[in-house]
């Protein structure tokens, strides 16, 4: 293999944990900023709302510029303007400089997470083989470093604003140190397969990518209600103690990333199409599960059923959508990846409202069903119906 490809997928892999690591740090602090800002938790709920829209902002016009001046130039633009803005919120003092530090954390892991995905799907051309599911693992370590780093940090009683200083400090030199060993376009693909890529480069986004686009909000919509609210379901309909409820959340997310260290292998095997086909059928089959048990037990392996299921889904739509073209795989990208962040905020929203008529565990039968229209409608991820640009160089 060669070196220059190697040192492309371990730069791919610091980029992935770094983001997860900055957006972990935010998420542990959280109650800190939010104590030194003087706001209630109502106006928090909403301020965040401004994180979120920042991020999709900052995705639909980071995969434009990806393709037009490559992820080699934008990641470590990215990474580092989400590293400078993870300070910010530690700094705010009021609700005004909160909601601008969030909208502007937001736009930079909005970049980073496009510009890195694409450039996942340009590693993974160069490997031909699957290795997209291990890029999103890693996402998850960077997650629980920063709950590792973070404890120990709040046990020391450093401020948020010294902590989130020198983890920004820390991402600065990471994005330096990785940015040198990205892969330019000439470094994961043949010529003639670039030369193809542009000639068909689509000036509007295809159908195809939209579908994509609509199973990755429906997936990350039934990991947000997961994040969101399977602490909450143990705890207020099976009565379980503060402690055991949170091992819900904490067996979801186990198996979510053991999932997606495994599923590259599986990818490999047998096809993406399987991996979400089956992923999703056992991830409804989990949940079901968990939202119909009246014991503890059952309904936290339910959780992790649900997250094992899931694992391996949302890295199949953003490969998928990255090979489709490879002249516009950051817009691809950045679509698929836009409309599946709304879904992962949307889930929680949606479910709240769904409470005032329904009982809290029938209202995860919501992901549930998202759950079996993915399952039904997998085989939208063959290859040979998304990659035209490779199997006409095959032909050539």
């Amino acid at each position: 293999m060669d070196r220059y490809l190697r040192a492309g997928r371990l730069a791919t892999f610091a980029y992935f944990t770094l983001n997860g690591f900055l957006m972990g740090m935010w998420i542990v602090h959280i109650p800190g900023i939010e104590h030194r800002a003087g706001i209630s938790h109502a106006l928090l709920g909403w301020l965040l709302l401004l994180l979120g829209a920042g991020a999709f902002a900052g995705m639909q016009a980071t995969g434009p510029l990806t393709d037009r001046f490559g992820s080699r130039t934008v990641v470590p633009l990215s990474a580092a303007l989400c590293s400078a803005a993870l300070v910010l919120p530690g700094l705010a003092a009021n609700a005004w400089t909160l909601g601008a530090a969030l909208l502007v954390l937001g736009v930079g892991n909005g970049c980073l997470d496009v510009s890195m995905n694409a450039h996942a799907v340009q590693v993974e051309q160069g490997y031909r083989r699957p290795v997209m599911s291990a890029f999103h693992a890693a996402f998850s370590l960077g997650g629980v470093l920063a709950s590792l780093v973070g404890a120990r940090t709040l046990g020391w009683h450093w401020s948020p604003v010294t902590t989130l200083g020198t983890v920004a400090l820390v991402g600065l030199a990471v994005t330096a140190f990785a940015a040198p060993a990205l892969l330019r376009p000439a470094e994961a693909r043949r010529p003639v397969e670039a030369a193809v890529a542009v000639v068909n480069a689509p000036r509007r986004t295809p159908r195809h990518i939209w579908a994509l686009a609509t199973l990755a909000l429906m997936i990350m919509l039934s990991e947000g209600v997961a994040n969101d609210w399977s602490a909450l379901h143990l705890r207020n309909v099976l009565d379980a103690p503060a402690a055991t409820a949170a091992l819900a959340y904490g067996s979801f997310a186990t198996t979510m990333t053991l999932g997606r260290l495994l599923a590259d292998r599986v990818a490999a095997r047998f096809g993406p199409v399987a991996i979400l086909r089956h992923g999703a059928s056992v991830a409804a089959l989990g949940l079901t599960a968990a939202a119909l048990s009246p014991w503890i037990p059952l309904a936290l392996i339910g959780w992790a059923v649900f997250g094992a299921g899931l694992s391996g889904c949302v890295p199949q739509l953003f490969s998928a959508a990255g090979h489709t073209d490879q002249g516009a795989a950051g817009t691809n990208v950045s679509r698929v990846a836009g409309l599946g962040y709304l879904g992962m905020l949307a889930g929680p929203a949606v479910i709240g409202p769904m409470t005032h008529v329904l009982p809290l565990n029938l209202t995860l039968f919501l992901p549930v069903l998202c759950c079996v229209i993915a399952a039904a409608t997998a085989a939208i991820v063959r290859p040979s119906r998304h990659a035209p640009a490779r199997l006409e160089t095959e032909a050539v």
